[in-house]
């Protein structure tokens, strides 16, 4: 039997339910809908690499949700993240030389010659800047590294706010540590590797709140004032009757990096005006003392922006507390402030003179629809893409017709959080 045969035998066994519903709880489609997903990407690997004899992976990172700290981790702050049952998966075979080669779906070939790992200017902005990232900061924490052959599917879409771009990045560290290295590497490096690949050779200049949620896994709150310190939060939304709805207004997020960076900037240069790196090393009052001057020195947005980071990163604190104390109406409501505090103080609904307001209409409907019930607010980076929702079971149905009466079919992600990070799910060197 070859490894193809023994890969899709593992992933027909009777153990393989336990592993699908660990990872995707209860999707629509199920169980039936995972096997053929996974089938079929072994086929493509087969067909496109012909690794008959290799061993042969099947491995999973997860997409994440922000629920709370929107725009905080960049300044060392807090925040509320989860991972959630959308993946990007790979069927990976081993090679005998230093060059990658991974075929994602809907994607031409990508080639990474890992015996040069120098940032390529070129390359940014691409998925061979995110292997060649993420390979140097395997070998810059003590990990070995090696070529390898992929076939890639995804359901982390692209601009939808589960961050794609981290679940790939955690994905191809996945692949590194399983492949050539028989020690795991801890969550929080695999997420600060990630994390640098993107910022240094992608060049966006993301904070660590998505590597990690990718990462870790499960619910989670990170306070990243020093050493990040990652709290796990036992709380399933679904069990007390609540769905996270993910909208995807289909508003493009092309030539926005300056817009994202600058809310990072503004944060810095208020910080900077009191001789420190991040907000998280001043004191709000300060602020408020200084605010005529700093207004004229760096701009009133740059205050405004300011002011959110302290509200939120306290409003973090907030939402855990309801949490742990199961009092979701106080939850609810933190997660409605955060929304409003993103449209008037930190300003990502939309850019600054824009027509394009796609993230604003979508609150409005939401929150017309929930009426009072559940919370609405942008997700993640802003100015364009998706917003989170947290619906009621009963009303999920209504709340996601309406979406698509608007944004169009297909447009809402009904999500489950995933309690484990990136994970090799089959190989075919199992008995």
């Amino acid at each position: 039997m070859d490894s193809y045969a023994r890969l899709l035998a593992a992933v027909r066994r009777p153990y393989a339910t336990e592993r699908f519903n660990r990872l995707y709880g209860h999707r629509e489609g199920g169980l039936a809908y995972q096997i053929t997903r996974y089938s079929r990407l072994a086929k493509a690997h087969e067909d496109n690499y012909h690794d008959n004899q290799a061993p042969l992976y099947m491995i999973s990172a997860p997409g994440r949700t922000e629920i709370g700290g929107n725009h905080t981790d960049h300044n060392n702050g807090c925040v509320l993240a989860a991972a959630v049952n959308l993946d990007t998966l790979a069927c990976a075979s081993k090679t005998d030389d230093m060059t990658v080669q991974i075929r994602s779906e809907g994607y031409p070939e990508l080639k990474v010659d890992l015996s040069d790992l120098e940032v390529k200017e070129e390359e940014k902005g691409t998925s061979a800047a995110l292997v060649r990232g993420v390979a140097k900061g395997m070998l810059d924490n003590g990990f070995k590294i090696g070529g390898f052959r992929a076939c890639m599917v995804s359901d982390v879409m692209g601009g939808s706010g589960l961050s794609s771009s981290a679940a790939y990045e955690v994905l191809i560290a996945k692949i590194f540590e399983a492949m050539y290295n028989e020690k795991e590497m801890d969550a929080t490096s695999r997420a600060k590797l990630s994390q640098y690949a993107e910022n240094v050779y992608f060049g966006k200049p993301s904070g660590l709140m998505d590597q990690m949620a990718c990462s870790t896994g499960g619910l989670v709150n990170i306070d990243f004032k020093s050493e990040p310190k990652v709290k796990p939060i036992q709380y399933n939304f679904s069990d007390k009757g609540y769905q996270l709805v993910v909208v995807n207004t289909r508003s493009s997020h092309d030539d926005l990096t300056d817009e994202y960076a600058s809310i990072r900037e503004e944060m810095q240069q208020v910080a900077a005006y009191f001789g420190e790196k991040t907000l998280r090393s001043v004191r709000p009052e300060q602020v408020f003392q200084h605010m005529a001057d700093i207004s004229s020195k760096l701009g009133e947005r740059a205050v405004l922006r300011a002011m959110h980071f302290f509200f939120e990163n306290e409003r973090v604190k907030k939402q855990v507390d309801a949490l742990l104390n199961d009092d979701l109406n106080a939850f609810f409501a933190a997660v409605n402030q955060s929304g409003k505090s993103s449209w008037t103080l930190l300003q990502n609904i939309y850019p600054a003179g824009s027509k394009n307001q796609s993230l604003a209409l979508a609150l409005a409907v939401a929150e017309k629809v929930l009426d009072g019930l559940g919370a609405c607010r942008v997700h993640g980076g802003g100015f364009a893409g998706t917003t989170l929702n947290m619906v009621p079971q009963d009303m999920v149905g209504m709340f996601v017709s309406t979406m698509e009466h608007v944004f169009g079919p297909g447009c809402c992600a009904v999500l489950d959080v995933r309690q484990v990070g990136p994970q090799v799910v089959f190989s075919s060197e199992e008995n």
